[in-house]
């Protein structure tokens, strides 16, 4: 909540400093385990996720859980990077292999993501006009479906900054891509009704549409 509260906060609002230290030895020795530093105005928006965290604990309730599945998705894009587009590449690779198999080789992955009481993945009532929010049938999206495109993208990668270009085309571009491949997922779960391993979809996506780009523009080679 913080980004968004800070512009409703007035200018004269009594904003306080704190520190949590929290060290392990003395002396010399002395080291440092918690060093969070927070102000008034994060104590608020403490307050009001604390609403949330409640609500969730008592009714584990789908928007709840949504918001908290929304929270940890935006803190794994904007704290986790990678260094380049190769790096990228070679983990969509891999955990789209990973996906395939333990959904179409398995049952685990489905049973899991049904059983599992945890914020960890995003959930659409699929009843919603039927039930309004007590809805109960849900089609889910894991995080790591949100998480790991978006991290891998080559939209997201360093290079166009690299290429000194105030562009933001390759970032649109896998934007459009990563709507395009769930779109393409939830297309195909409908057609089939069978859980679908969503990378199967955004992973093609989310490496040929940018790929293609750069191939027009010239700049597969700065690219990797």
């Amino acid at each position: 909540f913080s980004p968004m509260m800070n512009r409703f906060f007035p200018a004269n609002f009594p904003n306080k400093q704190y520190q949590l230290l929290f060290t392990q030895g003395s002396g010399e020795s002395k080291e440092e385990i918690v060093n969070y530093e927070f102000d008034t105005k994060d104590l608020v928006c403490l307050a009001l996720s604390s609403v949330v965290g409640v609500w969730y604990l008592l009714r584990k309730h789908w928007i709840a859980n949504n918001l908290f599945g929304l929270a940890f998705s935006l803190n794994g894009v904007e704290l986790l990077h990678l260094n380049n587009v190769s790096t990228g590449c070679i983990l969509l690779g891999g955990l789209f292999i990973y996906d395939v198999f333990w959904v179409f080789g398995t049952n685990v992955m489905v049973t899991v993501a049904k059983s599992f009481e945890a914020p960890i993945k995003l959930v659409f009532p699929q009843d919603l006009l039927e039930k309004g929010l007590d809805a109960d049938n849900f089609a889910m999206l894991g995080l790591g479906d949100i998480v790991i495109p978006d991290l891998s993208s080559l939209g997201s990668a360093p290079f166009p900054y690299s290429l000194k270009k105030n562009t933001h085309t390759y970032f649109y571009t896998s934007f459009v891509a990563y709507i395009f491949g769930l779109g393409l997922t939830i297309f195909i779960m409908h057609i089939f009704k069978h859980a679908q391993p969503a990378l199967l979809y955004l992973v093609p996506a989310c490496i040929g549409f940018p790929l293609l780009v750069a191939l027009a523009k010239g700049e597969v080679t700065e690219m990797f």
